[in-house]
């Protein structure tokens, strides 16, 4: 790799700062561009670790019924960590990933990353933070699906989507039932229901006039 590409590189991933360029010169190491909607499945060995320098990519899981539920994004400057324990772990990866939007990401061959991590503490920090952030949010999630009243999850969703000068979402009733892994029907009926009370206006793979006030009130389950 090329000193512009390197710097590139550590401005996304300032844990790559102390590598010194003589280890970026490994042929095999890569940035690569690709186009949106890419997948990788669960089950997946890794020859490479991917660092994301740009774009977004969606983790998940299908359970046994073939419903999906999204785990977390990755953007600028992360890594999946489900991926990076499946490759330390020499095991198969345990979820799935599809690019949403092109995305561009540096490739480390597994032996580089491996010798990397052992050599490098800042990567090394890098990755087990992150790993120890993503198991507080997916166990945040996974409260989140047993415990909270899928109406308030809607709820969030829209407010964390919208702000008071974009009022308005493209989404379709499915996308949101894999967002928060329930099935559409339900996120139908929620809808609706929000319709009804006047909190929103639903229509053809879009919501508008959506009224934040009202929603953040009814962001706790007493409510419901």
């Amino acid at each position: 790799m090329d000193l512009n590409r390197i710097q590139l590189v550590t401005n996304a991933f300032p844990c790559f700062s102390f590598v010194p360029e003589a280890a970026w010169r490994h042929p095999d190491i890569t940035v690569e561009r690709f186009s949106p909607q890419l997948t990788m499945q669960q089950g997946h060995l890794f020859a490479h670790a991917a660092f994301v320098l740009s774009g977004k990519v969606r983790i998940y899981i299908i359970s046994e019924s073939g419903r999906e539920v999204t785990l977390y994004r990755v953007q600028r400057g992360g890594v999946c960590v489900l991926m990076m324990a499946s490759i330390l772990g020499e095991t198969g990866y345990e979820a799935s990933a599809q690019l949403e939007e092109e995305t561009e990401l540096l490739l480390l061959p597994v032996d580089v990353f491996k010798d990397w991590m052992d050599h490098y503490k800042d990567l090394r920090q890098f990755i087990y933070r992150n790993m120890i952030n993503r198991m507080v949010s997916v166990t945040s999630l996974v409260e989140d699906i047993a415990f909270k009243p899928i109406n308030a999850r809607i709820a969030e969703l829209l407010l964390r989507r919208t702000t008071d000068s974009h009022n308005h979402l493209s989404i379709t009733h499915e996308a949101i039932a894999i967002e928060l892994g329930t099935a559409r029907e339900v996120i139908s009926r929620s809808l609706k229901e929000f319709e009804k009370a006047g909190w929103l206006q639903l229509g053809r793979g879009r919501i508008t006039a959506i009224r934040r006030d009202a929603l953040q009130e009814k962001l706790f389950p007493s409510d419901w």
